[in-house]
This record gives C-alpha cells, sequence and structure tokens, in this order.
C-alpha cells in the first residue's frame, strides 16, 4: 500500500487525477472503475479539464461504475447515472455504449447485480479503480460487516451513509436504503487502485484502512492486501496517522518517484 500525503485537497485531487491520466496514456483501453459523491466531483472536473487540452482520451476505454441505488431509474435526478453524465460523460469522448452502470430499476435487483458482476469478469476486470471512503470506512457502498470476498449484490445502507448522501435530496426520508454494489472482492480483482480522501471527518476511516487490523468493521482495510493499491490523502485525512513520518519520509511532499 502507498500512502501518499499532500499539503491540500486541491493537490491531493491533482494526484488522484494524473494516475488516471497517466493509466490512459499508458494503456488507453484501461477499463476503469469509477465512483461518485462530492470527493469525486472535482477529479472529474480535472480530467475534464485534461481531456480539453488534448491531455487524455477515454475513446478506446471503458468504465463500470461502483454502484446505484436501488429504485432509482437512470434519469432519476439523483441517480448515479444522472450525475456521471452530468461530471464527466457528456464532456469527454467515451464511446457509445462504453459506460456502464447498474440499472437501479431493475425489475429484479439480485438478478441485475449478477449480471453486472458478469459483464464486469467478461471485460477482463477492472484495470483502474477509483474509490473514496466513507467516513465508516465503506468502499462502495460495502457497509461494515460487509464480506471481504464479497461481489456485486445489494447492501442495505447504514443510517450514517443515508445522512451523509441526504444533501442530495430534497427530502432525508428520499434517500434509497438499499444500493446495488460491486462487491470488495470485485474492487480487490482490480489491477490497480487509488483511493481518495481528504478532510478531517475521513481521518479515522483513514487510519483504521491502513494501519488497523483486516476487519470487516472497516470494509476498506482490505486494500491492506492489494497488490497496488495507492492511498491519496490531504493533511487533514492523514491527521490520525500513527506511521506518518514515516510515510511522508519515504514519498515527501506525496511524490511518489523515491522506491
Amino acid at each position: 500500500m502507498k500512502v501518499l500525503i499532500h499539503a491540500t485537497p486541491e493537490l491531493a485531487i491533482a494526484r488522484a487525477a494524473d494516475q488516471i491520466v497517466a493509466r490512459l496514456d499508458a494503456l488507453p483501453g484501461t477499463v476503469l472503475g469509477l465512483a461518485t459523491g462530492g470527493t469525486m466531483e472535482a477529479v472529474y472536473a480535472r480530467l475534464i479539464e485534461h481531456h480539453r487540452r488534448g491531455e487524455v482520451s477515454f475513446a478506446q476505454s471503458r468504465s463500470f461504475n461502483l454502484d446505484e441505488y436501488v429504485g432509482l431509474p437512470p434519469d432519476h435526478p439523483r441517480s448515479y447515472w444522472r450525475y456521471m453524465r452530468g461530471h464527466l460523460f457528456d464532456h469527454v469522448d467515451f464511446a457509445e455504449g462504453a459506460t456502464h452502470l447498474p440499472r437501479g430499476d431493475a425489475a429484479d435487483p439480485e438478478a441485475e447485480a449478477a449480471a453486472y458482476e458478469k459483464a464486469i469478469a467478461a471485460a477482463g476486470d477492472i484495470g483502474l479503480q477509483l474509490l473514496g471512503l466513507g467516513a465508516n470506512g465503506h468502499i462502495g457502498f460495502n457497509e461494515p460487516t460487509s464480506s471481504l470476498s464479497s461481489l456485486t449484490r445489494i447492501k442495505t445502507l447504514t443510517r450514517s451513509t443515508r445522512e451523509a448522501n441526504a444533501r442530495y435530496f430534497d427530502n432525508p426520508d428520499d434517500v434509497p436504503r438499499l444500493a446495488i454494489t460491486m462487491g470488495i472482492g470485485t474492487i480487490m480483482r482490480a489491477d490497480e487502485v487509488v483511493l481518495l480522501a481528504y478532510g478531517d471527518s475521513k481521518a479515522e476511516a483513514a487510519a483504521a484502512m491502513i494501519e488497523g487490523p483486516l476487519s470487516a468493521a472497516c470494509p476498506a482495510s482490505a486494500l491492506q492486501m492489494h497488490r497496488k493499491a495507492t492511498i491519496v490523502l490531504d493533511q487533514a485525512a492523514a491527521s490520525r496517522l500513527k506511521l506518518r513520518d514515516y510515510y511522508e519520509e519515504v514519498h515527501p511532499g506525496g511524490r511518489d518517484d523515491l522506491v
């Protein structure tokens, strides 16, 4: 696990976006695993800027998003389909049909989850998976107690997750209780993972993920076992790391040009 600590959220965001650009430059046909939420908005804004400057193309790549709310159709204003179109897809050059999210309004959500898992596997699994970090340690919608070998499935969201996402809905009671999410096992099959977290509210979860025990109590701790996981933090999110001095000695200023 590579831990990169940056002075500001803006630098951390830029580093996460740059890793995606570098991957697509080296492997244009990469299958991207994409995330949603407030953390990712600035990442996608930077990717759009890179694309407009001719520095990155998505034309040969494909994408699979982590999750979608059960019950929301793609045209719902709070669906992740709408989020991804507004924040990325409508502004870059993905080919028609190259971007994928589970259908939240599928008649049989469990069958939809199973089909989505099969589609990821058929694509050769994820090449680079972008992740955020929930304050309770979740990745995707894999809430605490999720199996660390789980595949794409239906998950019930915790109260804290629903409360955190309530700001996106007109009425907090409208936040769905269920979601289709890639499993931790699905995420762990990715060739490369980059997780971005910034702010004081993520410090406890970041410490549990990086330095805590491998435990379903903190689903993100599974990344300790990933062969190529890069954790990108700002100073605030890194504030509870016991080995922070070591990480900053190995990667001063968040640089990763040292062994």
